[in-house]
């Protein structure tokens, strides 16, 4: 459910402006890839991998309407079993064609590093998780929001809908294989038919002449390190192993003479302490803060260690790097510590699976993304000066005649408004 969303979003703002009159759904392979977008006030569908189904959750409804049922009834995945994700052109008609085995590739479940990656049969424990590392999953994220569409009756009256749709195939992939690999450039061929089918039944349903279409990432993503020192960059995989952890809890319970362990976990970019430890010695949390972050500085592979004192009481130096930091930190969920990797490092973990590439850093190749409206109201125009995914909320709640969100700290787009 969208309960940890803090604010409204713009999905909200809409249904409150047309009286609830205005539909709002997030539709995503990923829960949080459609809960976020959906907001409070919509509903949101998710690819569940357990079933092989679009799910909803109680908070939005207690039953699947008929059009839902339908659609999952036709088990649309095992068109899939026994297939393969295959090339759809010639391997010398791509960039990285020649280069489709990496060493830093990852395996997922009989996947392969090279083409063609096979699904296996439609009952295998992970038919359904290898359908998301591939284009068939935005496939299958197409046709159910067609499905969504149609069932719902979105833009068939004059009151405004909105329907969020999250490619996140080109996450997996890029997660799976890094982003200068084969199967990306497949990959983002593949979103480009996809979409353009997207486009094709929209106007054939509602008509692009009354449809506004916003093009964004919520990331953008490093190379795989062995690929970017190939080419003469500095770049590792950032590891804290548990030698790394002992030493620095034993460097702590130096320092202040507490015999248990002052840390409770790592979870990439944050240290969080443990704070009943650290009361039942009778120290200052801050202080530990402190030497966490003077320690974790000594590692290669850090650029900077900040506190959470430090971010609290705006005690950084007026930077871009200082900037985003803060942007990332919330008092009450953050951690004691943020760790900022060197530009081209990065911790290859993912839900427990080592990785060719991964996100969560400040650095341009993580925050450098698309940012696209089309449709009806819209001029051709680009534009070369700084703007923030932030934006897009303030610019839709400008352009329809919305309130702007309740945390909204973007700006409208003075572009879209000539």
């Amino acid at each position: 459910s969208p309960r940890a969303i803090l604010c409204s979003t713009f999905g909200d703002e809409l249904r409150l402006f047309t009286a609830g009159k205005g539909k709002s759904f997030g539709v995503s392979v990923k829960d949080r890839g459609a809960i976020a977008m959906a907001g409070h006030s919509g509903t949101a569908y998710w690819f569940s991998k357990a079933t092989g189904e679009f799910v909803t959750s109680s908070y939005y409804a207690d039953g699947y309407p008929d059009w839902v049922r339908t659609w999952n009834g036709a088990r649309h995945p095992q068109r899939f079993a026994g297939q393969s994700w295959s090339l759809s052109g010639e391997p010398a008609d791509y960039l990285f064609g020649d280069r489709d085995d990496r060493p830093y590739e990852t395996d997922v479940a009989g996947f392969g590093r090279t083409f063609p990656h096979p699904y296996g049969s439609g009952e295998g424990k992970y038919f359904t998780t290898l359908l998301t590392l591939s284009p068939a999953g935005d496939e299958l994220t197409l046709d159910f929001a067609k499905a969504l569409l149609v069932g719902e009756g979105l833009g068939q009256d004059e009151v405004p809908d909105y329907l969020s749709i999250s490619f996140s195939s080109t996450d997996y992939v890029g997660h799976v294989f890094g982003p200068s690999s084969l199967e990306c450039e497949e990959n983002l061929r593949r979103l480009d038919r996809t979409l353009a089918e997207l486009f094709a039944f929209i106007d054939q349903k509602v008509g692009l002449a009354e449809t506004l279409v916003v093009l964004s990432a919520d990331h953008g993503g490093p190379e795989a390190p062995e690929y970017a020192s190939s080419l003469g960059a500095d770049a590792e995989y950032l590891v804290f192993d548990e030698e790394d952890k002992a030493a620095l809890e034993d460097e702590l319970s130096m320092r202040f003479g507490a015999g248990g362990k002052l840390i409770h976990g790592y979870f990439h970019p944050y240290v969080y302490l443990d704070h009943q430890a650290i009361e039942s010695h009778r120290l200052d949390a801050d202080e530990v803060a402190e030497r966490v972050a003077e320690l974790l500085q000594r590692h290669p592979g850090v650029e900077r260690a900040v506190t959470s004192r430090a971010l609290r009481t705006g005690a950084l130096p007026a930077t871009r790097l200082s900037r985003l930091l803060s942007n990332g930190f919330h008092p009450a969920r953050s951690g004691e510590v943020v760790v900022v990797t060197k530009p081209g490092w990065f911790v290859n973990d993912f839900d427990g699976l080592t990785v060719a590439s991964t996100h969560g850093s400040p650095w341009r190749y993580d925050t450098h993304v698309p940012l696209i409206f089309m449709g009806k109201g819209i001029e051709p125009g680009s534009t070369q000066r700084e703007v923030h995914t932030v934006d897009v909320a303030a610019s839709l709640s400008a352009l329809l005649g919305t309130k702007p969100p309740s945390g909204c700290e973007g700006e409208p787009l003075a572009e879209l408004f000539r």
